[in-house]
């Protein structure tokens, strides 16, 4: 295991893998990554020094099938990767009538990553309001297995062959659990109902902090959780204090070890710094994942 991912290690009765969103950010060259490392392999280095990484190219256009191979042989075995979901979704067509889109996604190559795919995250813009029976329908849509998404990604429309795996159509390897989170940006968001129905279907609500901005909402609706920091201070710039990382340190641990869920039950929690502009996302994935490798400061 590359030394980075040790922060996938378990603790408690869940397992945390903490990493960044993004890799490729040419602030980052000759900070994060070192002077004269080609831009060809800042994903291995990063790879290298953090347990997991967001996709988010995916978010602003469907991906080639050859990009999501070339990223999943690029890291190590147990690597995994979050998968944005396409804006046409969340931000075009504001999760209304969205099964060709969704298929179209899921068929552009997602499930290429096989055993490294981890959850697929769906952002919501700011001024989409909840309405239940919108958000059921998009939540009764998401596949809940990879078995799953490759049968709704054979229903994909006007996408070439070269630009769709399977190719042929046909399934896409051992089936696993699919997980998925929903980062809400609207205060209406912010209701029971809410989350009754986003624990229905297993949906984690994220947890986003983002400087004051927008809701940070701690509510626990799946089996697992799901943190994007977007930076306390200054929004996707301001770096975490060591007493910031501390809290959020210990508010995992309650997460991993059910002491901080409603029903006692210890969750998996992937936790995403997004605070790239000034390249302190990396260091701060770093520094808390070496707060969670550490005892924790209550042990005896």
């Amino acid at each position: 295991m590359a030394a980075g991912n040790a922060a996938g290690n378990t603790a408690g009765s869940g397992t945390v893998l903490v990493g960044i969103s993004g890799w490729r950010y040419p602030e980052w060259r000759r900070v994060f990554y070192p002077a004269g490392l080609p831009q060809r392999l800042e994903l291995e280095y990063a790879a290298g020094q953090v347990a997991s990484l967001e996709i988010n190219s995916s978010f602003y256009g469907l991906q080639r099938p050859s990009s999501y191979l070339k990223w999943h042989d690029t890291v190590p075995e147990d690597f995994v990767f979050a998968v944005k979901g396409s804006r046409l979704i969340t931000h075009v067509d504001e999760l209304h009538q969205v099964r060709v889109p969704l298929a179209n996604f899921f068929a552009s190559g997602v499930l290429a990553l096989g055993t490294k795919l981890g959850p697929v995250l769906w952002q919501l813009p700011p001024r989409l309001r909840y309405h239940a029976a919108v958000l059921e329908e998009f939540l009764a849509l998401l596949p809940q297995s990879t078995a799953a998404a490759a049968g709704l990604a054979a229903a994909h429309a006007d996408l070439p062959a070269d630009r769709t795996w399977p190719a042929d159509g046909g399934g896409a390897g051992v089936d696993r659990p699919l997980r998925h989170a929903l980062e809400v940006r609207h205060r209406s968001f912010a209701t029971e109902e809410c989350y009754r129905l986003m624990r229905r279907y297993n949906t984690a609500l994220v947890v986003a902090d983002t400087a004051g901005k927008w809701p940070l909402l701690h509510e626990v609706t799946a089996d697992f959780l799901y943190l994007r920091l977007h930076g306390s201070t200054e929004l996707y710039v301001s770096g975490y204090s060591g007493a910031e990382l501390d809290a959020w340190a210990a508010r995992i641990r309650g997460w991993l070890s059910g002491s901080g869920c409603p029903d006692g039950a210890g969750r998996d929690v992937y936790v995403y710094f997004d605070n790239t502009a000034a390249a302190h996302a990396p260091f701060d994935a770093q520094a808390l994942a070496g707060r969670l490798r550490g005892p924790s400061p209550h042990s005896a």
